[in-house]
């Protein structure tokens, strides 16, 4: 896998996106009168990392890792322990495998990946994993006290499939995140109700849906593309 500025591989559309999302996040941080750093920061990683990721891009994956640490930081001062082990203990570390098999995945050495289609066998870890996650999950944030702790244990099976999805390069993955990107968005509109100050972490999370929208999309253009290639070198 070729590696280089990212940014160079960007199209007109994915330059627009990835501007108006820092922008929208930058706004409502400004117009939140937050002095929260972090949850700048990390929005701001999140975004970025989310259109390289659309990409097919090894470094979407490298921000994912960073955006995990800052984001599970946000999460456990405004105990959402859920948000906090999902992200730092699960999210994270599957980023870093992610980053690992998609180097070992190029398409013909390029900087995108190859993209994957699931097998059965990977399907089915998939369904017997995600259920247990969540049914553990659910217990272990119930015992910690967690805040709304069904949206926090839906978010904990969203984010397991999205990642699993992500590490097997298929994309479905997008629609993992979009799903979690939905719970998210909730979670955070009930804290921003207590402290505005959260606010930026729901717009956050709503321009990380259209990112991910874009990323299904992206994907299967991706799919088609590569799978056109191949047939015409047979």
């Amino acid at each position: 896998m070729k590696f280089k500025n990212p940014f160079i591989g960007l199209t007109k559309f994915e330059w627009c996106l990835w501007t108006i999302s820092v922008v929208v996040v930058t706004g409502s941080f400004v117009l939140s009168g937050s002095s929260d750093i972090l949850t700048i920061i990390a929005s701001l990683i999140g975004v970025t990392a989310l259109i390289f990721v659309a990409k097919g891009y090894v470094f979407g994956q490298i921000l994912t890792v960073i955006f995990a640490v800052f984001y599970g930081i946000i999460s456990f001062y405004f105990k959402y322990y859920g948000e906090m082990i999902t992200y730092i203990c699960m999210t994270s570390p599957i980023a870093v495998f992610s980053i690992i098999t998609w180097v070992k995945h190029p398409f013909q050495k390029s900087s995108e990946v190859e993209v994957n289609k699931l097998s059965r066998r990977q399907i089915y870890i998939l369904i017997v994993s995600v259920i247990a996650v969540t049914v553990i999950f659910y217990f272990i944030l119930k015992y910690l006290g967690n805040a709304n702790l069904l949206f926090s244990t839906v978010s904990v099976a969203t984010s397991f499939i999205a990642s699993y999805l992500t590490l097997f390069r298929s994309p479905f993955y997008a629609i993992g995140y979009a799903a979690n990107d939905i719970v998210l968005i909730v979670l955070w509109i009930l804290a921003a109700a207590e402290n505005i100050s959260y606010l930026p972490m729901v717009i956050c999370f709503a321009m990380f849906l259209v990112n991910d929208l874009y990323g299904f999309v992206n994907w299967r253009r991706m799919k088609q593309r590569q799978e056109s290639t191949f047939i015409s070198n047979v």
